[in-house]
């Protein structure tokens, strides 16, 4: 690539996506791929992101970074051959929206609320569009637990929403017992639903992000799971479920311990 020396950083980077996407020369799998395509790459890397961030190693974070900066790139490169837009219009866009929701920093829209004035510049943003619901723009592709919390808060800010934690908990016990009482299998996966959604909704009073939460409790039962093979010599295929309870017990204790 010549003169790749005199390249920054992300001019590098995009000429590299360009020779990937050259049709005379190119890569033949990055040619055939769309938006569709690598969207579950995006989703993916965006995870590994946050694994990375939880691991606590800076190399690590800053690979994964790096990966994630890759697929922005291959989407505006994909863009930019349709004739859409380029990767200077996804720089643009999102420098002119962060100009726009910060102005106590970047003009004169001095407040003591800060999220308050968040939340109305990014309402007055979705009204120039018309009408529209208070929950639009939640993405259908977030994460179920995550999107619950996001469409229970968008409700709460017109006012739909319990006064205190005393309905969501109950709410739980009757959906539960709904659980309880479904007859078929279609009845129990809707009211497994509303049960999850009910123990969101509960979180989210509690000030709890469910997603997270959720998120711990599997690196918790996970890391508590290979203890307890190691406890029992790599695995714990046929031992009797009692005995696999006293291993559980043990890594639990040994844990507060």
């Amino acid at each position: 690539m010549t003169g790749a020396a005199t390249l920054s950083p992300i001019e590098r980077l995009l000429a590299i996506m360009r020779q990937l996407r050259d049709p005379d020369g190119g890569c033949e799998w990055d040619l055939a791929q769309s938006f569709g395509t690598i969207a579950a790459y995006t989703i993916e890397e965006a995870y590994e992101v946050s694994d990375a961030i939880t691991g606590g190693d800076p190399a690590a974070i800053c690979d994964e970074l790096g990966d994630l900066l890759l697929q922005v790139v291959f989407h505006s490169q994909i863009a930019a051959d349709e004739g859409l837009f380029g990767f200077d219009d996804v720089a643009n866009a999102i420098s002119d929206k962060m100009e726009r929701r910060h102005p106590h920093i970047f003009g004169d829209g001095k407040t003591d609320d800060v999220r308050q004035q968040w939340e109305q510049i990014k309402a007055a943003e979705r009204a120039v569009d018309g009408p529209t619901s208070a929950l639009a723009g939640v993405a259908s592709s977030l994460p179920a637990l995550l999107r619950a919390q996001k469409l229970q808060g968008r409700a709460a800010r017109v006012g739909f929403d319990w006064p205190d934690t005393d309905a969501p908990r109950a709410k739980i016990d009757e959906e539960l017992a709904e659980v309880a009482q479904a007859t078929t299998d279609a009845e129990r996966h809707e009211e497994v639903g509303d049960l999850l959604f009910a123990v969101v909704n509960y979180a989210r009073k509690l000030g709890i992000d469910a997603e997270s939460a959720l998120r711990d409790a599997n690196l918790k039962f996970a890391r508590r799971f290979v203890a307890m093979e190691d406890r029992a010599g790599g695995s714990l295929a046929g031992l009797s479920l009692d005995d696999q309870e006293k291993h559980w017990v043990a890594v639990k204790a040994a844990e507060r311990s």
